[in-house]
């Protein structure tokens, strides 16, 4: 069993409008990578991660036992046959985790942690999903750019 602890405050660069989706829904979309599904957050509250990702907005998880718990549920739900785990991405080595939580040295400014999920049997499909979590404002907040505080 790989010991880990998530860190204490997740962070999600985006689009405004879909991160106020998050926030009051707890709308996610899971991604392909690597042959997994995935949700990646960013460990950092940095300037520059809002232009790497194009962001006008950030929305900050202060429980991460919480969202991660009702994340993995909610997937256990809509795709009872895959595995779920999350973890700290890794950059330039391969992750212990495997090749969807290895990265290059480049990308390391992004400080990822992931939420990934593989099928349990071949052939499913690797398409987009959402999840949805419900409202995760007791826990969550939005910020704008204007409002980063170093």
């Amino acid at each position: 069993m790989h010991d880990y602890q998530r860190p204490p405050t997740l962070y999600r660069y985006g689009i405004r409008s879909d991160l106020e989706q998050a926030l009051t829904q707890g709308e996610f979309i899971l991604r392909p990578t690597a042959q997994c599904l995935t949700l990646s957050f960013s460990q950092a509250w940095d300037r520059n991660l809002f232009d790497l990702f194009s962001s006008d907005a950030c929305l900050i998880i202060h429980n991460t036992e919480e969202f991660g718990e009702r994340i993995h549920r909610a997937v256990q739900r809509t795709l009872p046959s895959w595995a779920g785990i999350d973890g700290a991405i890794e950059y330039g080595t391969r992750a212990a985790l495997g090749a969807a939580f290895t990265k290059t040295p480049a990308e390391a400014q992004e400080r990822e942690w992931q939420f990934a999920w593989r099928a349990m049997q071949a052939n499913l499909s690797l398409n987009p999903v959402m999840i949805k979590i419900g409202s995760i404002e007791q826990f969550a907040e939005l910020r704008d750019r204007d409002t980063y505080l170093a």
